[in-house]
């Protein structure tokens, strides 16, 4: 029998382990390896001990508080003549002496987390095992791996399908302490508490991670990390405009003992889930859907109402705000993850997948959503798990619009608005919008768009008319300049594409709005009872938006809606047109000082102009970025008014911890101006 090795000490070689399984980034202090890659630890015999050829070692391997072999969470592996990747192995690669180099790889398809694993009877070690790209989350393209899994900023898009506006976002996930705030995530899922066992084994399954995350970032069923609130209060809380990246809200998730942090909405909510998986080894990114339809119904239809004003005719919900019963979110963000699905049995399914952490629908009970294949959502394979109803909605319902009459009649409006529109997401590399909508729908009209809603069964779109050509048209066009402070005007644009003379109504109305479309005070409003159009005519009818009138009735959003009204007194034939329109803030100028390198202090010279026609009070500026800033927000208040016209100033000193290009992430808060973001790219040498 081979006799067992003798171990005194080993020594983990942290710093080359770390370094080669491209987890150095979360520090060197341990044992961060990936699962399939082999890893190498030094053993130290005991004095008179020598590995001779035909040593044995037995090696066990074990995961969470009850690991067993049938789940997957214990392995027991002896000495191999050489590594096998395909399972738990180990070998000797050094030649013999009292100094053994032991390799040893983790099985491709080992839960994820952390482990003990005892080297025969006289050592063990610790480490943690994450999720690696060459396995269930394989991405061949090493610089998307860089993009989705190592980098630690990035942007997310918000504004309106017409005005992107990209928001900068630390990930942070490789700051201190947020892989095993990442880990405790998944300690708290009520899966794990009900059957820690069972849950455990479950994480070898980047598409269960994902789903529990879908469920643990949101708390609306569990200890989860961020409680939602699409109030104007948030009181006992920060406002989700206040948040600059995931570290201070998964800190402080962990340092309340595990109490939700006030407050997220769907940006928050995504950006925290891809910090989360980036952190485990899945490949992430924030995707948004300008135009996205919360259709609660199931029937792939959202019904507006309107009066004869064109004002909308809304519900009160619990919180007294005005919202349409299904409503269209001027944008929403989810999250897409990057794994096969061998569930589901199709190659073309494999990919990214689609799980999005912001609470709206319950699924199995639970409110969570996806992963789904972005794929299944495109052929409008509906059957495909999970929530492919619900996601495809998102991007397809099909929108009608009625005109309720003072004598309890109805009538359809003839309208254009199309959900999904302009789907987004960081391009790899740069700060580029990438305009992904082609992964999530066929061209509009095309044959293949017209297959995938058969398969769908949605009848609202395949059963609908192509517009008539000509005839009556209404658009609304607005001016190139909207800037939060300024005066603007927007227009009506009405054309008459026929060859007779036409006496109408028209009008041209504004409301502030929030980007889940609850709709505030009105703006402006314009109702013209005669307007004649021409044969082959049009009519240009501007409404000025002051912002004496306007600025109360902000939201932090910024969004103002506009919706226009064509009544043709011959046929009684009425057009709309909406359109959402995004104020600018002011620019956030970002200078370095210094030459910049890693353990070096640097300053940042931040300035912005106020543009409002009063005084700013209690004006701070705050920065953070992923080791820039220590995994801290540091913040500076002015102490002073900035009066109308004029620019607050600040500077700010940092110390870069690591070299390469990094993302300086800036806020400007003040009690008139909230939360306006910008950031400066930043190249720390070494």
């Amino acid at each position: 029998m081979a006799q067992e090795l003798d171990i005194e000490r080993v020594n983990l070689e942290c710093e080359f382990n770390n370094v080669d399984h491209r987890t150095d980034l979360n520090g060197i202090e341990r044992l961060i390896v990936r699962r399939g890659q082999v890893f190498s630890v030094s053993l130290y015999l005991r004095e008179g001990s020598i590995c001779e050829p035909g040593a044995g070692l037995t090696c066990v391997a074990e995961t969470g508080p009850e690991p067993s072999e049938q789940y997957g969470t214990r392995a027991v592996f002896g000495l191999s003549p050489s590594i096998d990747t395909s399972r738990w192995s180990a070998a000797v690669t050094s030649p013999p002496g009292d100094m053994v180099t032991l390799s040893l790889c983790a099985a491709p398809n080992a839960p994820v987390g952390r482990y003990t694993v005892r080297l025969g009877s006289s050592a063990e070690i610790q480490l943690i095992l994450l999720f690696n790209p060459g396995d269930a989350v394989y991405m061949e393209s090493d610089e998307d791996l860089t993009e989705y899994v190592l980098a630690q900023d990035g942007l997310i898009f918000r504004g309106s399908e017409k005005y992107p506006i990209a928001t900068p976002w630390t990930f942070g996930q490789f700051e201190s302490g947020i892989l095993d705030v990442c880990l405790r995530i998944l300690d708290m899922n009520p899966k794990c508490l009900r059957n820690p066992g069972k849950d455990h084994s479950g994480r070898r399954n980047p598409i269960y991670v994902c789903r529990v995350l879908s469920a643990m970032v949101n708390c609306d069923d569990d200890r989860g990390v961020l409680r939602g609130n699409w109030s104007n209060n948030f009181d006992g809380g920060e406002s989700p405009m206040f948040w600059k990246g995931s570290v201070d809200i998964l800190r402080r998730w962990e340092k309340s003992a595990c109490a939700p942090v006030k407050y997220g909405q769907c940006w928050v909510f995504a950006a925290i889930a891809c910090s989360v998986a980036r952190a485990l080894g899945i490949p992430c990114r924030v995707v948004t859907n300008y135009a996205s339809a919360h259709d609660s119904n199931a029937n792939l239809l959202i019904e507006r109402f309107v009066n004869e004003n064109g004002e909308p005719v809304t519900a009160v919900n619990e919180r007294g705000e005005r919202v349409w019963s299904e409503t269209i979110w001027n944008y929403h963000c989810w999250a897409e993850a990057w794994m096969i699905r061998p569930d589901l049995k199709k190659a073309e399914f494999n990919g990214w997948q689609a799980f999005d952490p912001t609470p709206q629908e319950r699924s199995e009970r639970v409110y969570c959503c996806g992963p789904v294949p972005v794929r299944a959502i495109k052929e409008g394979e509906l059957r495909s798990r999970y929530d492919a109803p619900f996601v495809f909605a998102e991007v397809n319902a099909d929108v009608v619009t009625y005109m309720k009459k003072q004598d309890g009649s109805q009538t359809e409006i003839t309208t254009r608005t199309w959900v999904g529109q302009k789907i987004s997401t960081k391009r790899v590399g740069s700060d580029d919008r990438e305009d992904i909508t082609h992964l999530y729908k066929y061209p509009e009209g095309s044959a293949e768009e017209r297959e995938a809603f058969k398969r769908a069964e949605h009848e609202n779109k395949l059963n609908k008319q192509p517009e008539e050509e000509g005839g009556l048209q209404l658009s609304i066009k607005v001016s190139q300049d909207m800037r939060k402070g300024c005066d603007f005007d927007v227009f009506a644009l009405a054309t008459n594409g026929t060859s007779v003379p036409k006496m109408c109504r028209l009008v041209l109305g504004s409301c502030a709005v929030s980007y889940t479309g609850v709709l505030g005070g009105n703006c402006g409003f314009k109702d013209l009872l005669n307007v004649e159009l021409v044969p082959g005519g049009e009519r240009r009818v501007p409404l000025k938006l002051n912002y004496s009138k306007y600025g109360s009735e902000l939201t932090e959003d910024n969004l103002i809606r506009l919706a226009a009204l064509l009544l043709d007194y011959s046929t009684g034939k009425i057009l709309m047109a909406t359109r959402t329109i995004v104020l600018t803030n002011p620019e956030i100028r970002v200078r370095i000082l210094g030459e910049p390198k890693e353990k070096r202090r640097l300053a940042a010279e931040i300035s912005l102009k106020n543009p409002l026609p009063f005084p700013l009070e209690k004006c701070c500026f705050s920065i953070e970025g992923a080791n820039l800033t220590g995994g801290t927000v540091i913040s500076e208040s002015l102490g002073k008014s900035v009066e109308p016209g004029q620019d607050a100033k600040a500077k700010i000193y940092f110390t870069p911890s690591r070299s390469g290009l990094r993302k300086l992430v800036v806020d400007f808060d003040s009690s008139q101006l909230c939360h306006v973001k910008g950031y400066k790219n930043v190249i720390i040498g070494k």
